[in-house]
C-alpha cells in the first residue's frame, strides 16, 4: 500500500498552482537493512517508469555511475530517462574526461562537472526535462540518488533552494531523493523533511538491546532478524493539512524488494497506551452477574405492592380529612405499618402553610421513576 501510494503521488504530480510532490527517503545505521536503501531507491525508480503513462525521469547520479543505472533498466525505458552524470568528475579534475558510451547511446548521459556552481546544475536538469517534454512525455520526475553527496559541494541553503526551484518549475511534476541521516545534524534532516510532502524511513524491525547488559544469544537473534527485514515508515502530508502514517515490512531477497502489510500505526500506538498492571482488568462471568444484581440507589425494586410516592401536594388539612388514613403525629398509621412490613426508609414532607402555592412544591422530575 505504501509503495503504491508513493508511485501514484509521484506519477500524478501536482494540481495547478501547487508545488510538485517531493519524497525524502531516509536511512540510518541502526537498521542493517538500510544499507540496501539504494535498492529501494532503484525499485521506486523502476516502478515509476513502469506505469507507462508518459512519465519520464531525470536521474541525477551521485552515488553510482550512470552506466550502472542503465544496466539495471530494461532497454524499453532508455527513451524515458536522462542521466546527469555527477559521479565521474564532480570536482572537474579531469578536463578531458567524457562518459564512456558502451552499448548505450551517449544522448542518455550528460556529464556535469564543478558542482559548486548550482545555477548551472539547475539549468542542466531543466534542459534535460525540456528534452524529454519535447519527445512527448507529459510528466518529468527528478530523482537524486544522494543529497548527502550534494552537501559535500554546496551549502545547505543553496541545496534547499535548488530543490524548491525544481518543485516550483512547470516542467517538473515530482521529485524524490535519498539522504543518509547518520551523516547530518538533526536540523539538516528537519530542513529536508520540511520541504517534502512524503517522508519514508527505514528502521530496524527489532530494537537492539544494550550490548553491555544484554543477553548475547538474544542480541544475535535480533541482529539476524534486522538483516532480513526492516520497517518502512511513510508519512504523507495531505493537501488539507492532515498527515497520514503508514508502516509496512520491507524484505529484500536476491535484490528484489517486497513490501508486506503490518498493523497500522494507530493500532500499535493504541496497544502501547494500554496500562500494564499486575491484575486482570477484565470481569469474569460471575462478576458480571453480581454487578447486574446490584441495586442502584433510589431504584424502586417493588415487593408486589403498589408503590405510593408522596409528592408534597396534599396539605395537612386534606390529610386529616382523608378517610383512608388516620393521622398520628404527622404520620399516618397506614404508612407506618407499610414501613414496618417493607423495612424501607421513607421521606415525608408537609407544607409549612396551606397558603403556600402548590406550584412551589412541584417536583420537575416527578415523571421519572427515581
Amino acid at each position: 500500500m505504501a509503495e503504491g501510494l508513493i508511485v501514484r503521488s509521484l506519477r500524478d504530480g501536482s494540481l495547478p498552482g501547487e508545488h510538485a510532490p517531493a519524497l525524502c527517503l531516509e536511512d540510518s545505521l541502526p537498521s542493517p537493512l538500510a544499507s540496501h536503501s539504494h535498492a529501494v531507491f532503484r525499485h521506486l525508480l523502476t516502478s515509476l517508469l513502469s506505469t507507462g503513462t508518459g512519465t519520464a525521469v531525470v536521474l541525477v547520479a551521485f552515488h553510482r555511475s550512470p552506466s550502472f543505472y542503465l544496466s539495471l533498466l530494461s532497454p524499453t525505458f532508455h527513451n524515458s530517462i536522462r542521466l546527469l552524470d555527477c559521479y565521474s568528475d564532480p570536482l572537474a579534475w579531469k578536463p578531458n574526461h567524457h562518459p564512456p558510451p558502451p552499448s548505450h547511446s551517449p544522448q542518455n548521459i550528460t556529464l556535469l562537472t564543478n558542482l559548486n556552481h548550482l545555477p548551472h546544475f539547475l539549468s542542466s536538469i531543466l534542459h534535460l526535462a525540456k528534452d524529454l517534454g519535447a519527445q512527448g512525455h507529459e510528466r518529468v520526475t527528478v530523482a537524486i540518488d544522494s543529497v548527502t553527496h550534494m552537501l559535500r559541494h554546496a551549502p545547505l541553503p543553496s541545496v534547499l533552494q535548488l530543490l524548491t526551484n525544481l518543485r516550483c518549475h512547470e516542467k517538473i511534476s515530482s521529485l524524490f531523493w535519498l539522504i543518509h541521516t547518520d551523516l547530518h545534524e538533526p536540523k539538516v534532516i528537519s530542513s529536508f523533511e520540511y520541504i517534502s510532502t512524503m517522508i519514508a524511513s527505514l528502521q530496524p524491525i527489532v530494537q537492539l538491546p544494550d550490548y553491555a547488559n544484554a543477553n548475547i544469544s538474544a542480541s544475535i537473534t535480533s541482529l539476524e532478524e534486522n538483516y532480513s527485514k526492516a520497517k518502512f515508515n511513510l508519512r504523507l502530508k495531505r493537501r488539507n493539512g492532515r498527515v497520514k502514517l503508514l508502516c509496512e515490512e520491507l524484505l529484500i531477497e536476491q535484490g528484489s524488494v517486497k513490501f508486506s502489510s503490518v498493523p497500522s500505526v494507530s493500532s500499535v500506538v493504541a496497544q502501547n497506551l494500554i496500562p500494564k498492571v499486575q491484575f486482570n482488568i477484565q470481569l469474569s462471568d460471575k462478576e458480571r452477574m453480581d454487578r447486574a444484581n446490584v441495586v442502584l440507589p433510589f431504584e424502586h425494586q417493588g415487593n408486589g405492592q403498589n408503590i405510593e410516592i408522596y409528592d408534597g401536594r396534599r396539605s395537612l388539612s386534606e390529610s386529616q380529612n382523608d378517610p383512608s388514613s388516620i393521622k398520628i403525629g404527622g404520620l399516618s398509621e397506614q404508612k407506618r405499618s407499610n414501613n414496618n412490613k417493607s423495612e424501607k426508609g421513607e421521606i415525608h414532607y408537609i407544607r409549612d402553610s396551606d397558603d403556600e402555592q402548590p406550584d412551589s412544591d412541584e417536583d420537575p422530575d416527578d415523571d421519572l421513576d427515581i
